[in-house]
């Protein structure tokens, strides 16, 4: 929108209109000023610096210590994304509806899939390591192409087909290469190389469970949103108010509060620094909502989704830094292949988004996210 807007701001300046021959040729008109917000690269570095914190913070609050308070972690960043985004609400900096009883029932299904959705991704993050996690990921796309061809009419080219082939190698070959890795390192023990892989494989399973339960978040999000029209911000302040209850009632009746657990799960001498981690993850939750919405909105949804492509690799690559994740070969060639297959989507949809419509209807047209449809919404109204 507002590369749109300078553009025809220039293209009024360049016209010769009778009121531009009258003006004088020493009083030359001033620039116009260029804000900083406008930038591109701020937000672009906002939206991946947000998306690698998050992950990493969580990674190192579930696998550090043996966190297995899965849903307590959940609603302490849904309480901690509320309190931050009324803050932001209170101090002018952004706007989203007051809670609604009937507007909550409608959504109410969709905040069930987003529990869902995250609470299997903890526990894949819990039993794979980073790279891994965000390789299988990709699945996801797959998953959301093909439901949108079933219930919204749309369409998948040969060029998109193909780097679904790209994405299901790569899942294959981190797969593999996991595998490997644990048979070589604990070979010398049966046992323990039997521990290693089956929780390789409970990985897998809840990654399956997160691809299906994410897929079926953002096609259900997708069809809500028409009944309800909400923007961004809306969405997220009714994701998280309506899953705060769920979640404490989960934790308090499935989790373990004993005091020999809590102890386990925060020890002493981490203690603070685990919470510190939590409220970061719940942090970082808004800075990811926030910074899409920046990304799209000075950039385009084009950019933005090549942007999301390119990210997948210094998310796989922090993995490697900051955490014990194996480097070898067949690895790095899955991060390679897994960051190749983003970049081929996106170019496919930037040439299937390119392409003229003749005719079609808007259910069978070139299917968006639910989250670029939203701030499309918003920037109508």
């Amino acid at each position: 929108m507002a590369d749109d807007k300078k553009r025809d701001d220039y293209a009024i300046e360049m016209t010769d209109s009778p009121r531009e021959k009258q003006q004088p040729m020493n009083s030359p008109r001033p620039p116009i000023p260029v804000p900083s917000t406008n930038n591109p690269i701020f937000p672009i570095l906002s939206y991946c610096g947000s998306s690698i914190l998050m992950t990493v913070t969580n990674k190192y609050v579930l696998s550090g210590f043996g966190f297995n308070l899965n849903f307590l972690l959940l609603a302490v960043q849904s309480i901690v994304c509320v309190v931050a985004i009324q803050m932001c609400k209170s101090s002018g900096i952004i706007t989203y509806r007051d809670f609604n009883v009937d507007e909550a029932r409608k959504w109410f299904p969709v905040s069930l899939l987003l529990i869902g959705t995250i609470y299997t991704s903890t526990k894949a993050l819990q039993f794979l390591s980073i790279p891994v996690y965000t390789i299988f990921k990709n699945l996801t796309i797959i998953l959301i192409a093909y439901g949108e061809v079933l219930w919204f009419g749309g369409s998948v080219t040969g060029m998109a087909l193909f780097s679904f082939g790209l994405m299901v190698l790569s899942s294959v070959i981190a797969a593999w290469a996991d595998i490997q890795h644990a048979l070589q390192n604990y070979g010398h023990s049966e046992s323990e190389a039997s521990a290693k892989v089956s929780t390789l494989n409970a990985g897998y399973m809840w990654m399956l469970f997160n691809c299906l339960c994410s897929a079926a978040y953002v096609l259900g999000m997708r069809k809500r949103i028409k009944l309800t029209n909400f923007k961004d911000f809306d969405t997220m302040f009714y994701n998280n108010v309506l899953s705060i209850p769920i979640l404490l009632a989960a934790s308090l009746l499935l989790e373990d509060w004993s005091s020999t657990n809590i102890e386990g799960n925060f020890p002493p001498l981490q203690r603070n620094r685990i919470f510190m981690a939590m409220i970061f993850s719940g942090l970082s939750s808004v800075f990811i909502s926030y910074t899409s919405a920046w990304c799209v909105r000075v950039t385009s949804s084009t950019t933005y989704s090549m942007v999301g492509a390119l990210n997948k690799l210094p998310i796989a690559l922090s993995g490697l830094v900051f955490f014990d994740a194996p480097i070898t070969i067949p690895s790095v060639s899955a991060i390679g292949v897994g960051f190749v297959s983003g970049i081929v989507y996106a170019l496919a949809k930037v040439r299937q988004s390119s392409q003229p419509k003749t005719g079609i209807l808007p259910t069978t047209s070139q299917p968006i996210s639910a989250s670029s449809q939203s701030a499309r919404d918003s920037f109508k109204s």
